[in-house]
């Protein structure tokens, strides 16, 4: 298999060039953490960017940081983390999930574009990408966005690079916000809710005053966990919802107090203070309990969003009719959703169901046949699917970039 390293955008140009001259398709690599997420590819080049893995620039003062596509996201969050910073939107590590190395890029964080338990509050990898230098399916190099939050740059393409899973443009660098890190934080635990109390429980939150910036449940569990901070709390035997608050120590301790008296009829909250808080919450971003090492690590996974509402109905369905396991987070609004294996990962159950729900679904853990022969990504309605094949051919027009990623049978 070709494997073309770039140094610059110019090699990145000029990789897509020659691929576009000899019809060939690229898939798109930084170190291949999340190679295993998305339809199979047909493809005999791989574009590697892992040498593209400087910082730029970093401005703790103006909390903003540029960087190249290919530098791990490791090194960056340990960077801005000596500046007690972060990346608000906690971008969730598949590596547990999938079990792949622990080798992220930033790249690779915009173009999948999955945000951890803090995105009902921070919002998603799109609100913090401020610009990017990015090579189209032409060839050409271009610029989006800026260095600023308030840019006034014309179109804000860069937002459409986030979620694109590489099939718009290859990034070669991008600029970032980053956040102050909160001084504390502190976690409610509700021990026993069924699934719809829980969700219950989480809306009020929600709607407090509070300022909650996490809210997940975990249902009670035949199957065992990994060791982590969750098993600590008793899951899976006892199901566990957690809600946490964050600021500065005097307000996170007052709003965890008053937020355990609003939800006082759910039952006596715990309260978990700062590491202890942290590692829950590291766990259910990253899916610990789903892990491809665990007890479900051969399951194929589902990633579910949906109104928060229908949260815990949909969820508990799901769990009831296929003998599965599944995860909240958001308030309700994402279901992580482990299912026995079957040869469609019960995708036409699945799907009737999110659908029912107003939402849509991903299967992010599958054998490569299994993503062969369903659709991995939520098929479109008509007018949404031709607008942004639309967009697609407007960056790439010859389809030479992760061909056939997105879309079962779009890769010969």
């Amino acid at each position: 298999m070709d494997t073309p390293r770039v140094r610059d955008a110019k090699d990145v140009e000029q990789v897509v060039r020659a691929a576009l001259a000899s019809e060939q398709p690229l898939e798109i690599i930084g170190h291949g953490s999340k190679r295993l997420i998305g339809q199979p590819m047909a493809t005999n080049a791989l574009l590697d960017l892992s040498a593209l893995n400087a910082v730029t620039a970093y401005e703790p003062n103006e909390l903003i940081i540029t960087v190249q596509a290919g530098a791990p996201l490791a090194d960056v969050q340990s960077l801005i983390d000596s500046k007690n910073q972060q990346l608000a939107f906690e971008p969730v590590n598949t590596s547990r999930l999938l079990g792949t190395p622990d080798t992220g890029t930033i790249g690779g964080m915009i173009g999948a574009g999955l945000a951890g338990p803090r995105r009902i509050k921070a919002g998603g990898a799109r609100d913090h990408l401020l610009g990017a230098h990015a090579v189209s399916g032409f060839g050409d190099s271009f610029k989006a966005g800026g260095r600023v939050v308030k840019n006034v740059t014309g179109y804000d393409l860069c937002k459409l690079l986030a979620g694109s899973w590489g099939t718009l443009a290859v990034m070669t660098e991008v600029t970032l916000k980053v956040m102050p890190k909160p001084e504390s934080e502190r976690t409610l635990v509700l021990r026993g809710l069924d699934d719809l109390t829980a969700n219950r429980a989480m809306t009020a939150a929600l709607g407090s005053p509070f300022d909650v910036s996490a809210a997940a449940h975990l249902a009670n569990s035949a199957f065992p966990a990994g060791a982590g901070a969750l098993t600590d709390l008793g899951y899976p035997r006892e199901a566990v919802t957690l809600l946490r608050l964050e600021g500065i120590t005097a307000s996170a301790v007052h709003r965890a107090a008053a937020l355990a008296a609003v939800l006082a009829p759910f039952g006596t909250a715990e309260i978990l203070e700062d590491a202890a808080s942290a590692a829950v919450w590291s766990c259910v971003r990253d899916v610990q309990p789903f892990a491809a090492n665990g007890a479900l690590g051969g399951w194929p996974v589902w990633r579910i969003v949906c109104p928060p509402a229908s949260g815990g109905m949909l969820g508990q369905a799901l769990a009831r009719d296929t003998g599965g396991d599944v995860i909240y987070d958001w308030g309700g609004g994402l279901i992580w959703a482990a299912l026995p294996p079957k040869p469609d990962a019960q995708a036409a159950l699945v799907r009737q169901r999110v659908n029912a729900a107003g939402g849509h679904a991903t299967l992010i853990r599958a054998p490569a046949q299994v993503r062969r022969d369903v659709d991995v990504f939520h098929p479109q309605q008509g007018g949404l699917a031709a607008l942004g094949e639309r967009v697609r051919l407007s960056f790439d027009p010859k389809n030479i970039l992760n061909r056939g990623r997105l879309t079962r049978g779009s890769a010969t």
